[in-house]
């Protein structure tokens, strides 16, 4: 592969993963795995207001991880690919083995 696509999928990479990089829009990824749901709903749903739900659905958007739906007056927001779950997963497995790793040598250590 070329070094300049090369580059421009390392760029790529990196803004997808800066959308992922909140704790509020992981939340919103992983409750958007049941389906469709409104600002107002995720909002209710999360206990945050909706101008920080909307803010962080607006990153989202922007990085392609979600779509957004209009229905008369509301918006409805889905997942534009279930992988991104499987990925936050697979991420929470990796931090599960390195908190098992550094509580073993804790434990060896103390």
């Amino acid at each position: 592969m070329n070094a300049q696509l090369l580059r421009e999928i390392d760029a790529l990479h990196a803004q997808l993963c800066e959308g992922l990089a909140d704790p509020k829009r992981i939340a919103l990824l992983y409750t958007l795995r049941d389906g469709e749901t409104t600002v107002n709903q995720l909002a209710e749903i999360l206990g945050l207001p909706q101008a920080t739900v909307s803010r962080h659905l607006k990153i989202l958007r922007e990085r392609n991880l979600v779509n957004a739906r209009r229905d008369g007056m509301n918006v409805y927001y889905a997942l534009m690919n279930v992988k991104v779950v499987d990925a936050l997963d697979l991420l929470r497995q990796v931090l599960n083995d390195n908190l098992l790793r550094s509580a073993t040598l804790a434990q060896a250590l103390g």
